[in-house]
């Protein structure tokens, strides 16, 4: 527990329990997670089917509200026993990056302006949006196709996208859900690659919820959830 608390920044859990239901239906979904992970590290979640992970990461994205136990996001703690601010939407937008296994990208606006929604629904000007987008395509070897409808990019194109997008407004933890699923071996370790580039990069935490037995090796630490409750492995950490 020492670890957790000399933490600066990234994103700290202590003690996160939930609970479904109540009293003789009551499920305990989540016992007691304790987890940290600094800026600029990416963690492996992982444990089979039924072993708390979606809670885990609705929990971390805050869109569901854990029965008890500390999140702390950055410098700041947003959930103690409760949530500290009552603009969970604001928390998520400004936050907390996502990265899902299918991209979503919005059909109708260009990759640019794909990545710079987030910004601009926060208040960003149009003009600085925008150029922070073109900064994070850049950085992500994607700006050559800036003008481009997602329907004209390639898979690995659009995860890299969705990366942009969860960095846009540069926020202290991006939660990444199976980002791997549906790539083959080399675009999966590309898209691990960048993560962890990223993550560097912005000083960013980054946890990646994954079944898939191609990326893990990659961790140097793991979370294994096993019946709502955590434990911390060294992963091989093999290079990218």
């Amino acid at each position: 527990m020492k670890a957790m608390n000399t933490l600066i920044g990234g994103i700290r859990i202590e003690g996160l329990r939930k609970v479904y239901g109540h009293g003789d239906t009551a499920v305990e979904a989540l016992k007691n997670v304790n987890m940290a992970v600094a800026p600029g590290e990416v963690v492996g979640l992982v444990g089979p089917s039924g072993s708390g992970k979606s809670t885990l990461l609705k929990c971390l994205g805050a869109i569901i509200e854990p029965t008890s136990g500390r999140m702390t996001l950055g410098d700041d703690v947003i959930y103690d026993n409760g949530w500290t601010t009552t603009d969970l939407r604001a928390l998520r937008r400004d936050r907390i990056g996502f990265v899902f296994q299918a991209p979503y990208l919005i059909p109708f606006l260009d990759v640019t302006d794909n990545v710079a929604l987030l910004p601009m629904l926060a208040g960003v000007p149009n003009a600085q949006a925008r150029a922070r987008a073109l900064e994070l395509l850049t950085a992500l070897d994607v700006a050559h196709r800036a003008k481009a409808e997602p329907s004209q990019l390639s898979g690995g194109e659009q995860q890299r996208v969705s990366i942009a997008r969860a960095l846009a407004n540069r926020p202290p933890v991006i939660l990444a859900d199976e980002p791997t699923a549906p790539l083959d071996s080399e675009r999966a370790l590309a898209v691990m690659r960048i993560l962890n580039q990223m993550a560097q990069q912005a000083q960013t935490a980054i946890i990646v919820v994954t079944h898939d037995e191609k990326i893990i090796p990659t961790f140097k630490r793991i979370y294994n959830i096993r019946d709502g409750q955590t434990i911390e492995e060294r992963g091989e950490g093999r290079p990218l």
